[in-house]
């Protein structure tokens, strides 16, 4: 890519939506051979020239291509929508906020939308300087996660937050002597770090301990 923000987009749409050989060809054109794949539910480490007996020399960019060929299998129909993009130069990092319809062929009547997040580590190829995909990262929230699996999973994590957050409510009202007591040690010593700044201060200032510092504490003023 020659940039990043223009042309992600259709990179995007072409791997999620668009024909088997269009997304291998996408695959082979945008991901460097020993890219990395991160997924709650799989993940592809960085490698290259694995030597698979029947199978030949491959890299972690065939098996990334295997993935995306298996979720085509298992939801040949996707709809994507991409919320936001945003590019870090400093770090090469694209931030692509996305949405997208899941139609497992499963379950031929549910259709899952899904919200996340995908994080993509950039490449710069000096040679022709392009930008090449070096990791994908898919970032889920649990809820997002689980409506994969199915209808009602996401309403049940959601209920699993909620009672987790009424536990924590609960927590801070019972274990609120342990604020109170970590509370009264930060400011112990703040009090303390800021006597001792006083201190070296007043030593710095006033010339009566500056001399009792060189000639001992028994010197007076004549």
């Amino acid at each position: 890519m020659e940039d990043p923000v223009r042309q992600s987009p259709n990179v995007i749409r072409l791997l999620t939506e668009g024909s088997p050989v269009e997304q291998q060809e996408t695959i082979r054109s945008y991901f460097l051979p020993d890219a990395s794949f991160v997924h709650p539910l799989c993940r592809v480490p960085s490698f290259s020239h694995l030597c698979i007996p029947l199978i030949g020399d491959i890299n972690s960019r065939w098996v990334i291509s295997a993935i995306y060929r298996y979720y085509k299998i298992i939801s040949p129909r996707i709809i994507i929508t991409i919320e936001s993009i945003n590019f870090d130069r400093k770090t090469s990092t694209l931030y692509c906020e996305l949405r997208q319809i899941f139609s497992p062929i499963s379950l031929p009547f549910y259709k899952a939308d899904v919200h996340l997040t995908c994080k993509i580590l950039l490449h710069h190829s000096l040679n022709d300087d392009k930008y090449y995909i070096q990791k994908q990262e898919d970032l889920y929230q649990s809820n997002e996660l689980v409506k994969f699996f199915g209808p009602g999973y996401s309403t049940l994590v959601l209920l699993q937050q909620l009672i987790a957050s009424i536990f924590c409510v609960i927590g801070a009202f019972i274990f609120a002597p342990i604020t109170w007591l970590e509370e009264k040690r930060a400011l112990y010593y703040r009090k303390k770090t800021q006597r001792s700044w006083e201190v070296l201060l007043e030593g710095y200032f006033c010339p009566t301990l500056w001399r009792q510092s060189i000639f001992g504490p028994r010197y007076q003023l004549q």
